[in-house]
């Protein structure tokens, strides 16, 4: 964390830093909190990595005179890059804590940028429609999103648990068709309230240690799965909501997987050797995540990046390559 009025130049360093800076933490925003606090709870805000920022408008391909929805406020940071860009009438930024969109706004305005700044729920309506949508946070469901598209229009973004950027553009039928981009980020998901609801902290500290229904020997090393995003990815379409765990102690590497339905599988291994596997509960992570490592080891790549994207209306994100395919939400 740093104190501000206490070094400006420590200060001004981290926030043009090309690095992405949590700004809250639990029920704690960075400028409310006091130096040297460690607060807990899980990150609901940041102000993103300014290079990828740029990447990120950049696949939205923008225009003079295009009406622009950016979702994700956060420091205001993305809001005024853009405004600089388009002009501020042809900006709204928007996010879910409106602590953030009062700060973001009264930040702007001392710059002389004064875009409009909107608090709301992006898994519900957006407040308008737009030529361009870009996401700085990562979405569950498109529908939304989808709608407020004008025609032609054209959506930038990542989606919860894949560390996918999708570009596509609003077709006749009021759905979207694009592709998964040869790029990569990690955004933090969308939120309906304050904070995100309880996720699967009980259910991993209940199988962290427990006896397998079944154990087997692993083919491949223990794997970081939240850090292999392609990996993760495909993970996320065979078992939509799995979560992901990883320890290392020395050489001692464990990792898990749980989810909602009470899967469970944890693998543990010295280094690279062959892993335990111990998995529980009515499907076999364990399993699934091997199947999806194989191919990638048979076939040097992995299907999703650079497949055909097809949205339906509905939401529901289709992914073609080859005869490959699968769908998200």
């Amino acid at each position: 964390m740093c104190d501000g009025p206490a070094d400006d130049s420590a200060w001004l360093r981290a926030a043009y830093s090309d690095r992405s800076l949590v700004t809250r933490a639990g029920p704690v925003h960075a400028d409310q909190a006091s130096p040297g606090a460690r607060p807990r709870g899980v990150p609901t805000s940041s102000g993103t990595m300014p290079g990828l920022v740029v990447r990120m408008l950049r696949h939205g391909r923008l225009y003079d005179g295009v009406e622009l929805g950016l979702i994700g406020t956060g420091t205001g940071a993305s809001t005024a890059l853009a405004a600089r860009r388009l002009g501020s009438k042809h900006v709204t930024a928007m996010d879910v804590d409106p602590y953030l969109t009062e700060t973001a706004t009264e930040r702007l305005a001392s710059l002389g940028v004064f875009p409009r700044v909107v608090t709301c729920d992006v898994t519900g309506p957006l407040p308008g429609d737009f030529d361009r949508i870009v996401s700085m946070v990562a979405l569950r469901d498109l529908a939304s999103v989808t709608a407020a598209l004008r025609p032609g229009g054209r959506l930038v973004t990542t989606l919860a648990r894949m560390s996918v950027i999708v570009t596509a553009d609003k077709d006749a039928d009021g759905g979207a068709r694009g592709v998964v981009e040869w790029d990569r980020a990690g955004f933090m998901t969308t939120r309906t309230g304050a904070d995100y609801p309880p996720g699967t902290e009980e259910l991993f500290a209940a199988v962290r240690d427990r006896e397998g229904e079944q154990t087997t020997e692993g083919r491949y090393p223990v794997l970081n799965v939240a850090e292999a995003w392609d990996v993760r990815a495909m993970l996320e379409l065979a078992a939509p909501g799995v979560e992901t765990h990883y320890e290392e102690r020395g050489e001692r590497r464990t990792a898990w997987l749980v989810h909602v339905d009470g899967s469970w599988a944890r693998a543990s291994a010295t280094w690279i050797d062959p892993p335990t596997v111990h998995q529980g509960g009515p499907r076999r992570l364990g399993t699934l995540l091997e199947r999806i490592r194989h191919r990638l080891n048979a076939e040097g790549r992995l299907p999703i990046y650079g497949s055909r994207v097809h949205i339906t209306p509905d939401g529901v994100c289709h992914f073609t390559r080859g005869k490959w395919s699968a769908s998200y939400g």
